[in-house]
């Protein structure tokens, strides 16, 4: 049952400022997209904008920001910066910047930028910050895009870090630090052009809500939030009390840490006691020595609050509330509470698979809600060198699309991004090809990808690319050893495959590492599906050949693995799919 407001919030007044507080965020989202020099922000849209309180808890955040953000990131800094200055010196105007591995816990160059929201010309008290979190594109460190490597062993061998310190004091520009920035970055136009938007998005933001909290007044105000936040956590509970009491597991693995060939270990417990849940990492890998590792709020509470957001409150704004049902329990020194000096530049790679792993252990206690397994991995690709046509050093970034796992309702949704990402696009292929010196020669769904099921697993893709200069690629793809899993009796879906065909012959099966390229040669990207849901000849006859018009599963695979058979020209052979649907498949 919903508690009443408390006084000053009549319940019109309290969808009204939940409402704004919903849109100032995604409104200052847009004139980002608009603003920002580097296709990494104004396409691919790898940021995150929001409102946190005067204690820095998640009041709002814009819908299209990464999963990964929406967790903890935007609080995280604003605490760190609380504890460091005080309240009293965080004045009106004041404008920060932290990407501090050691509070973050993420690869530097996610980059949270702050500002302070106070009434009476900016001489009250801090009633909230505005936030906007950006992927700077480059901070420095041993490789171009700083977050790519596979070999790096400490952060100070990944870029610039910044811990909390002010771009604006009071307002005035402080050029030093612009400076610092300037000449810690391979792009420094394209850089402090994205600064720019971060900064005016968080001035803009700033009095934005300030006008909020004038126009109803603080008391009102914080009255609503307080509200918004109780009804958050209502709704969690209450899907957490209606699973069985108990403790659930599961385990999965990822390939390697990038410098060795041993797997690394992710097991995870979670407890559900009433309307609590704990999620317990005790039994994941201690920090490796090479950069696939997060701190404790980048990597073991981001996840547990990813999962905890998909599961049970997925349709509703994201709040603090969200989260209060929530106990994360990790020793210090795992992979994903590592030490504030180990490398961290893979720091977001691994979190699909952590996130994928919970809702697996979670699956008995939800069957009719948790998907099979996604296609698991960032899937990190980039491409830089020098520019035949400007002289210029050039860098993209992209990872890649797969299939998500079905549910025991529908089909698995895909191609898309990891389930950390959120709405993140792709640059346009025009915009790629202009910039950079290769040809995409195909981008087309991966067929037979997505696996079996009576819900069939969402597909991956298979994309392209023609190289027309010397350059160098640069690869993070996880997830082949350990793939996609199915649920309920639902196959796996295929792992994810990268091939060079250098221009003389040579052929190379890759997955990570850097490799030099020159013209003529090709990189072709086989993304994974997700697992299926069910078992596969119980799929809808129709269902099937419906898959095998739009060419998501062949006929080879329809026979194989869902029992229904067509001739050379599509339609249905009903004898044959009788005889296969009535002989138990064989299992290698």
């Amino acid at each position: 049952m919903t508690k009443a407001p408390p006084p000053g919030c009549d319940p019109i007044t309290l969808e009204i400022i939940k409402h704004e507080l919903v849109s100032i965020p995604n409104q200052v989202d847009k004139n980002i997209t608009r603003t920002a020099f580097s296709p990494l922000i104004n396409e691919y849209k790898d940021y995150a904008v929001g409102i946190v309180d005067a204690q820095g808890q998640l009041i709002s955040q814009s819908r299209g920001s990464l999963a990964i953000f929406v967790a903890n990131a935007l609080g995280t800094a604003v605490k760190d910066g609380l504890a460091l200055y005080g309240a009293d010196r965080l004045r009106h105007g004041d404008v920060l910047i932290s990407n501090h591995a050691g509070t973050l816990g993420q690869h530097l160059n996610n980059v949270v930028m702050y500002t302070p929201v106070r009434l009476q010309d900016g001489a009250g008290e801090i009633d909230a910050f505005f936030c906007v979190l950006m992927h700077w594109l480059d901070v420095g460190g041993a490789i171009v895009g700083s977050c790519t490597s596979t070999t790096t062993t400490e952060i100070f061998q990944e870029g610039l870090q910044l811990r909390s310190v002010k771009l604006l004091d009071g307002g005035v520009r402080q050029d030093g630090m612009f400076r610092v920035i300037e000449y810690n970055t391979r792009f420094p136009e394209m850089l402090l052009g994205d600064v720019e938007s971060q900064i005016a998005g968080c001035l803009k933001g700033r009095d934005m809500v300030a006008e909020v909290i004038g126009k109803y007044g603080r008391r009102t105000y914080h009255a609503a939030v307080a509200q918004l936040w109780s009804q958050a956590e209502a709704r969690v509970r209450a899907a957490i009390a209606a699973a069985p009491d108990g403790e659930y597991e599961a385990s999965s693995f990822l390939d390697d840490d990038g410098l060795g060939d041993d797997p690394v270990p992710i097991r995870v417990k979670v407890r559900i006691a009433g309307d609590h849940l704990t999620v317990d990492f005790s039994g994941v890998s201690p920090q490796l020595p090479g950069p696939l590792n997060a701190g404790r709020n980048g990597g073991a509470v981001a996840a547990a609050r990813i999962a905890l957001k998909y599961l049970f409150s997925a349709d509703e704004p994201v709040s603090e509330g969200d989260f209060r049902p929530l106990t994360v329990e990790i020793p210090e020194g795992t992979f994903l509470s590592a030490g504030p000096t180990a490398a961290i530049g893979s720091s977001g790679s691994m979190m699909p698979t952590v996130v994928d792993t919970i809702l697996r252990a979670l699956a008995p206690a939800f069957p009719e809600h948790v998907a099979a397994a996604h296609h698991g991995t960032y899937g990190l690709h980039t491409f830089d060198g020098i520019s035949p046509a400007t002289g210029a050093p050039f860098f993209h970034l992209d990872t890649c699309v797969g299939g998500w796992g079905a549910s025991g309702t529908v089909d698995g949704y895909g191609p898309s991004r990891s389930n950390v990402h959120g709405d993140t696009s792709d640059v346009p292929i025009e915009m790629q090809e202009a910039f950079n010196p290769y040809w995409l020669e195909s981008y087309a769904i991966r067929q037979d990808s997505g696996g079996p099921g009576r819900r069939r697993g969402g597909v991956g893709v298979v994309k392209t690319y023609r190289v027309t200069a010397p350059c160098r690629l640069n690869l993070k793809i996880d997830r082949t050893k350990c793939p996609p899993w199915g649920l309920g009796g639902g196959g796996e879906g295929l792992p994810g495959q990268v091939r060079i065909q250098r221009h003389d012959g040579q052929t190379l099966d890759v997955l990570k590492g850097e490799y030099a390229l020159q013209p003529g040669d090709q990189v072709v990207i086989r993304t994974a599906g997700g697992g299926g849901h069910g078992p596969a000849r119980t799929r809808e006859i129709e269902h099937v050949l419906a898959d095998l018009r739009q060419g998501y599963v062949s006929r080879e695979a329809a026979e194989r693995d869902y029992g229904v058979a067509t001739d050379a020209s599509g339609a249905l052979d009903l004898e044959r799919t009788r005889q296969l649907r009535n002989t138990p498949k064989e299992t290698s």
